[in-house]
């Protein structure tokens, strides 16, 4: 299982995502990569800005998008103990 965070420096909403999944990950004793999606497009990948840029943060599970703008604790921690 994979879990990402999506997110651009600078956005506040983002930070808060990131502290709140940061804590529900480490309750579980689950590890998450996040990508900046602006750093990511300049990479080479322009296609994860295009798709997810408008709506930050961006939570995938497996590469599919679980929430975006907060993260909704009961769902998420549902999400990730079925899939462990």
């Amino acid at each position: 299982m994979t879990v990402e965070l999506l997110t651009r420096a600078g956005c506040s909403a983002c930070a808060a995502a990131r502290a709140d999944l940061t804590r529900i990950c480490g309750d579980l004793g689950i590890g998450f990569t996040e990508v900046d999606v602006d750093l990511a497009a300049t990479d080479g990948r322009p296609e994860i800005r295009a798709e997810f840029g408008d709506r930050l943060p961006v939570i995938l599970l497996d590469g599919d998008e679980h929430s975006f703008w907060e993260v909704d604790e009961p769902r998420l921690r549902a999400d990730l103990a079925g899939r462990t």
